[in-house]
Order: C-alpha cells, then sequence, then structure tokens
C-alpha cells in the first residue's frame, strides 16, 4: 500500500523502506501488540542506520506516534496521517464489538471489505491496497491494544519535527487541532496539512498529494537533523515520481496571523507546484 511513496522517494533519491506490522502482510498470523509494533518500528529504524523519518497512517500513525515519545533518540522527524483522533474515544467500545462480530464471520468479514474498498478507491489503489491482504483478524486486538495510549502526551513528550496530515474528508480529524497543540507543546515544529478531495486512506485516496507532503516532510527532517540535504518534491517532479496536479503544500503552524486562520480552519489548501511563495 505504500507503493507509491516508495516510488516517489526513490525519484527523489530518499531511501526508504516499508515494513509490515505484527498481524499484518508478512506478519500475518501473529498477534497484535502495541509494544511489538513500536519494537518493529524501532528494529526498522536501527537497520536504517538508528534515525529516521516515519511515516504512519491510520494504525501506522498512532504506533509511529508512540515510537517517537518512546524512542525519541531515534526520530527525525514524524508524518502523522489520518491519525488525529484519541485513542481512548468514547465510540471505541462500539468499534470493539463491531470488529469481535464481524471476526466471527465465516470470511472474517473479507467480502465486505473487499467491496468497501472497491467502493473507496480507484482501480489501481484498491490493488495495492490489497496486495498484502487484509489483516481484518486482528482488528479486536487493535482496538484493545490501542485504549490506554496517550497520543496526545506522546506528542508532546519529545521535539522532533511533526506533519500531520489528513484528508478532508476523514472521519479521524475529529481532534485535528489538539493533536497540532500538543505536538507544539513539546517543543517541536508543527506543520499541518489537509489535502482537498481525500478521505481517510489518504495516501491511497490523494496518492500524489500525500507523496509530496512526505517528500516535503523528509527534506524539513533532513534539514533540522543537519544530515545531507534532501531534494523534497520539486525532484521527485523531474524524476517522474509526481506530477503538478493534486499537489499539496503545507505551512508552518504559528501563533496569530494568517497560518493561525488556516489552522483554526483545520485545512491547508492545493497550491499548484509553480506558484509556491
Amino acid at each position: 500500500m505504500w507503493r507509491r511513496q516508495l516510488e516517489a522517494l526513490a525519484a527523489a533519491g530518499v531511501p526508504a523502506v516499508a515494513i509490515d506490522l505484527p498481524g499484518h502482510g508478512t506478519r500475518r498470523g501473529e498477534r497484535f501488540t502495541l509494544d511489538g509494533a513500536v519494537g518493529a518500528v524501532r528494529d526498522a529504524v536501527d537497520a536504517a542506520g538508528g534515525r529516521a523519518l516515519v511515516v504512519g497512517l491510520s494504525l501506522g500513525g498512532y504506533v509511529a506516534i508512540e515510537h517517537r515519545a518512546r524512542h525519541p533518540e531515534q526520530s527525525a522527524g514524524l508524518v502523522a496521517a489520518s491519525c488525529s483522533t484519541v485513542t481512548s474515544s468514547q465510540v471505541r467500545p462500539a468499534w470493539l464489538s463491531l470488529a469481535r462480530w464481524i471476526e466471527r464471520w465465516p470470511d472474517s468479514g473479507a467480502g465486505l471489505n473487499g467491496s468497501l474498498v472497491r467502493l473507496a478507491l480507484d482501480a489501481e489503489s484498491a490493488q495495492d491496497m490489497a496486495a498484502g491482504g487484509f489483516a481484518l483478524e486482528v482488528m479486536s486486538d487493535v482496538l484493545r491494544e490501542l485504549a490506554p495510549a496517550d497520543s496526545l502526551a506522546a506528542l508532546s513528550a519529545t521535539d522532533s519535527p511533526v506533519w500531520v496530515v489528513n484528508g478532508r474528508y476523514d472521519h479521524f480529524r475529529t481532534q485535528e487541532r489538539a493533536f497540532v497543540a500538543a505536538a507544539r507543546a513539546g517543543g517541536a515544529p508543527v506543520r499541518l496539512a489537509v489535502v482537498p478531495h481525500a478521505r481517510h486512506l489518504v495516501s491511497l485516496d490523494a496518492p500524489v498529494a500525500f507523496s509530496r507532503a512526505v517528500l516535503e516532510a523528509a527534506a524539513e527532517a533532513a534539514r533540522a537533523s543537519g544530515g545531507r540535504e534532501v531534494p523534497g518534491a520539486g525532484a521527485a517532479d523531474e524524476g517522474r515520481g509526481v506530477r503538478h496536479d493534486d499537489d499539496v503544500v503545507a505551512e508552518p503552524v504559528e501563533s496569530g496571523g494568517r497560518d493561525a486562520a488556516r489552522v483554526a480552519a483545520a485545512e491547508v489548501e492545493a497550491v499548484p507546484a509553480e506558484h509556491r511563495p
């Protein structure tokens, strides 16, 4: 499901790896635990040199937030996508009951899930989403393990750069401003990007815009850590990794003026690359 982002990063010369969390992809059959998931990210960062920008979507976003808090020495930055609602939400018990019910179906809900994916995504994205299989059998474990996690406290625990990226129509953006504020409370430089027309699976729903946000985050993380210069989204354009259309550019979250108005409106509009300031 990260294929197009990996292609865009490769076109810009940015080394990247996509990993499977416990119970997912090549690790199907393992029980999902939050400790195990954070450990998987920790081990991947170690293998990549010990420090990295970590990008997570939905469940991966919550895991990436927790990894940054537990292993700040490994964090060159964080892209937390589609995870701007606390996991202790009052609707969690209802989701847990629904997940347990669906897991008892003969196909564990695979047919329903496949239909919903085909309705929500274009054919290419749906194929990418399905390539590693759907880990539906771990949903109740995921909901149980994430219940005690305090993502807001975790975001404020350290100061590496944070990008909060959401699709405009994502049902998981209910506390977007609180997540931004928590990261700022820890002293982190924070950027907020809301991708027009996109929904919860923003990396698949708007892969070009999401890839640009990741490339810009990689460039900013490299600058903040004093590492080698990363070219950002422009180099991927030249390498045909992303296109100029469906562009998104995030702005710093400041305490006043135009940027504060943007955050209050909880959106950063799409801006063609050639018109960026």
